[in-house]
């Protein structure tokens, strides 16, 4: 099969062969100055990379080029996010599951874990627990499993979280995980209000991708690698794709997950809304040491530099599989997006005790909202918790086009500030607010247009006065 990104076809759109001439042409070139200098130029350009330019860059290990690559990531992601990182967290619905992934102990076979699904009276508690953290935007989470999980139970549960209000507390977008699914169902997702779907494509790699799903509907490898262009059909226009690195090769992952960008790209107009790069973590039976493609976080760290050259204006996902010492140099590297006070168990919100008994991974980063949103602003990013975009429709390619003129600078920064004053006035501890008031004040002026600052400041201070959502 040839290689061709507007084929519908996922391994004529995934090609087996293309990236692996693509790993050989970067090893070839990765010592290559004149060349890694004409990509790192063009890349200057602010309009991307593709798969085998970007992959000769992460093949570089010459140090003064790759800090070039690195300052040039993290000025790339000033220019389109500025210092905002929008917060979220996961809510497991049902680890119920047919599949046989052997790196997820919701793994069919595994009969240590407990089975659990919410009701949609617990959906409420836990949705009411995350609003009492300040939370605003969640990922729901849920096993394949068309009798215990079924889109209807998806659509309902979407429902009840739209449904709760509680205090000043509102979840205003819920973003979707779940398995690969019908266009039919797509729609019914799209009616629902989601904002983004997003899908996990744990590995490129055919052959890997059908040993590591043996069984279960999972295992169809065309059918999950096409799952975004029938969400696209079905009318979701904001998609997240991503990999589990550690589970292949990094740098076949790599190529893949921006070989599937430049996909979505060619066919649909519009490339991911967002690219998450989780790593493989110890769960209930499964051990990521098994999995012999374990990546350095020095690594870790330059993937994610890259990815922000080649895809620059997509969101990027850090979640707390990772530690807070990683999430701080991966950062600045490119992610605009992080989870915070996560608990990846079904019904773990409510518990007082973080319970780890039907975990679907180890979290790394155990610190309470309050304690992120401090430490992100501690370190001059402004923590957001604005879902403006997607509800005032500016979504797709409309985002997009928004992005790439700088436009949404006079959008998110402020919608930024406006959320977080929301946090500090409803669930911050005195020490947070006090940083958060001088940064609020401080960022305004960074608000380009003075008409702009100045409708800001009289929201803020009818935020103060009990009014809240507030948007541009």
């Amino acid at each position: 099969m040839e290689y061709n990104p507007k084929s519908l076809k996922a391994e004529e759109f995934i090609n087996d062969g293309e990236i692996r001439d693509t790993i050989a042409y970067a090893q070839a070139h990765k010592n290559d100055t004149a060349l890694i200098d004409k990509i790192i130029e063009k890349a200057k350009l602010r309009k991307g990379l593709d798969h085998r330019e970007a992959s000769v860059l992460l093949a570089c290990d010459d140090e003064e080029k790759v800090k070039e690559i690195y300052d040039l990531a993290e000025q790339i992601k000033k220019d389109f996010y500025g210092n905002r990182i929008v917060l979220f967290a996961p809510l497991y619905l049902s680890n119920y599951c047919v599949n046989g992934c052997l790196y997820c102990p919701y793994h069919l076979k595994n009969k240590t874990i407990p089975r659990k699904k919410l009701t949609q009276e617990e959906v409420a508690k836990e949705v009411i627990a995350l609003q009492d953290m300040g939370h605003k935007r969640l990922a729901i989470e849920a096993g394949e499993d068309p009798v215990n999980n079924p889109i209807e139970y998806i659509l309902d549960c979407i429902n009840t979280i739209y449904s709760i209000k509680h205090k000043n507390g509102a979840i205003r977008r819920v973003n979707v995980n779940i398995a690969a699914t019908t266009v039919e169902n797509y729609k019914k997702l799209k009616d629902a209000g989601i904002g983004t779907y997003i899908l996990f494509q744990e590995t490129y790699n055919k052959k890997n991708y059908e040993y590591l799903h043996p069984t279960g509907p999972k295992h169809n490898y065309d059918y999950h690698t096409e799952a975004m262009d029938r969400a696209m059909e079905g009318g979701i226009d904001d998609v997240g794709i991503g990999v589990l690195f550690g589970l292949d090769n990094y740098q076949y992952e790599f190529a893949g997950l921006l070989m599937h960008a430049e996909h979505l790209e060619a066919v649909h107009g519009v490339g991911p809304h967002t690219i998450s790069v989780p790593r493989v973590k110890h769960a209930d039976d499964i051990d990521p040491n098994e999995f012999d493609n374990s990546l350095s976080d020095e690594m870790f760290c330059k993937i994610a530099a890259c990815i922000r050259i080649a895809v620059p204006y997509t969101g990027m996902i850090i979640s707390t599989r990772e530690s807070q010492e990683v999430r701080e140099k991966i950062i600045r590297l490119g992610v605009s997006q992080i989870s915070g006070a996560s608990r990846t168990s079904v019904g773990g919100y409510t518990e007082k005790e973080r319970p780890h008994d039907t975990e679907q991974f180890d979290v790394s980063d155990n610190r309470t909202l309050d304690e992120v949103v401090n430490w992100l602003m501690r370190n001059d990013y402004i923590p957001s918790f604005c879902t403006a975009c997607y509800r005032e429709g500016r979504t797709g390619d409309r985002f997009m086009a928004l992005c790439k003129s700088g436009q949404i600078q006079n959008c998110c920064h402020p919608n930024a500030l406006m959320t977080l004053k929301e946090f500090l006035m409803d669930y911050a501890t005195e020490d947070t607010r006090k940083i958060g008031e001088a940064m609020i004040e401080k960022e305004i002026a960074n608000i380009p247009k003075e008409k702009v600052q100045n409708i800001v400041r009289e929201r803020l201070v009818k935020i103060e006065q009990g009014d809240r959502d507030f948007r541009f």
